[in-house]
């Protein structure tokens, strides 16, 4: 499947180029060699920035599951996670890192959640019969992560405070409905293709503790202001992580564990680890970077538009698009589309607010399964692009939905 896409994204961005040197605009050409190598340049950066925080969380998680505080976490979830991953036995180290990456991204805490989750797959790779075919529970996981809620999108706020939005937080509902709602479709369609049940009293009842959860935590931030909301969600980040760092280090510690040697041993596999992601990395942010270049991207806005209104639709969410287009390949192109769209449109504009909307409850999907499944070395992703999308379209079109249910 990846040997497809990949092709098919340079046999797309070769005709794209071709349609602008046709009509003149033969600076493409320029643009899509640029393209190439600052591609190459930006997956060794990326690689190169993630050695020291994987590092630090792959040694911290050593002397936790050393220590039993991983353990902990692993009950919590185990029941829920054993019905969705029933091939990961039970006790497995998996559920435990699994659970406290899903924890990192609902709290928007991403400088733990991509080292936790590649910390996530590490364990479920050791369960993998054919280490370059990825098996349910990794496509599950992916999935999950691809489409994770995030309560809390703080950096969204922040860009419409800089922006000058008179209410910067009131898309919180709406984001927290559109993310929610593609990870239902991402977790339904995954079920839906691993034939597993969703309708059991376990699964109902964590989805009923999640909910309300979710529920109570609206009521709560509604009532606060947009400087508060943020020094809640920065408190509470921040806290957990301290406390995840000291409890592991102090329990280990009291347990005679030797937490120096532990976490060293753990730091170097994240090292590793961090160096074998550049190929991965490399070969798709090169194609995505063509695709960008080339205009492709472009001329599929413009098709969507001409589609819209020939079948007499209101066009308007057409122009926060480019937003959700590019989300799933590049976080940063995505939001440089999102404050692109606010500056033209107005930050309180119908468009500026579904470009926020759009930024906070989709993920870069591409750039995900690329890191994830290059760190341990799967080659055959089976389902899960398949899957991914479906959820990140899911929340696309629950963005639009919710959007104009708000704002009209």
């Amino acid at each position: 499947m990846l040997n497809k896409i990949w092709f098919g994204f340079f046999a797309t961005a070769l005709i794209a180029i071709l349609l602008q040197v046709l009509t003149g605009h033969t600076q493409v050409l320029s643009e899509s060699v640029s393209a190439i190598f600052s591609s190459s340049k930006l997956a060794a950066e990326i690689a190169l920035g993630l050695i020291g925080v994987l590092s630090l969380w792959m040694g911290l998680m050593r002397v936790g599951e050393k220590a039993g505080v991983v353990a902990v976490f692993s009950k919590m979830f185990e029941p829920l996670l054993s019905k969705l991953m029933p091939e990961v036995p039970r006790g497995h180290p998996a559920f435990g890192s699994v659970t406290m990456n899903l924890t990192a991204n609902m709290l928007g805490l991403d400088n733990a959640a991509t080292p936790l989750g590649l910390k996530a797959m590490q364990d479920l790779q050791t369960l993998n019969p054919n280490k370059t075919v990825a098996t349910n529970a990794q496509i599950l996981f992916l999935v999950l992560n691809t489409s994770s809620i995030t309560l809390v999108p703080v950096t969204v706020f922040l860009y419409r405070a800089q922006q000058g939005a008179v209410a910067p937080a009131d898309i919180f509902l709406p984001i927290l409905l559109a993310t929610t709602a593609s990870t239902l479709a991402g977790l339904t369609i995954v079920a839906l293709v691993q034939r597993l049940s969703l309708i059991n009293a376990v699964v109902l009842g964590y989805a009923g503790v999640i909910l309300s959860s979710i529920i109570g935590l609206v009521f709560y931030l509604s009532t606060l202001t947009v400087s508060a909301i943020g020094e809640v969600s920065t408190g509470l980040g921040n806290g957990i992580l301290l406390l995840l760092i000291f409890s592991f280090v102090l329990v280990a510690g009291m347990r005679k564990v030797a937490v120096y040697d532990e976490f060293i041993e753990g730091a170097k596999e994240g090292f590793s680890q961090s160096i074998k992601l550049i190929p991965y990395l490399l070969a798709m942010l090169l194609a995505i970077a063509l695709l960008r270049a080339s205009g492709a991207l472009d001329y599929l806005l413009q098709l969507i538009a001409g589609l819209v209104a020939f079948a007499g639709g209101d066009v308007r969410f057409v122009d926060a698009m480019p937003t959700a287009i590019m989300k799933p390949f590049s976080g940063s192109g995505a939001r440089a589309m999102m404050l692109e769209t606010m500056q033209h449109y107005g930050v309180d504009s119908f468009a500026g607010r579904l470009a926020a909307i759009l930024q906070g409850s989709t993920e870069t999907t591409f750039y995900v399964l690329a890191v994830y499944f290059g760190a341990v070395g799967i080659r055959n992703g089976r389902h899960a692009l398949a899957c991914g999308l479906f959820a990140d379209l899911a929340g696309i079109i629950a963005a639009i939905v919710v959007c104009y249910h708000f704002y009209g």
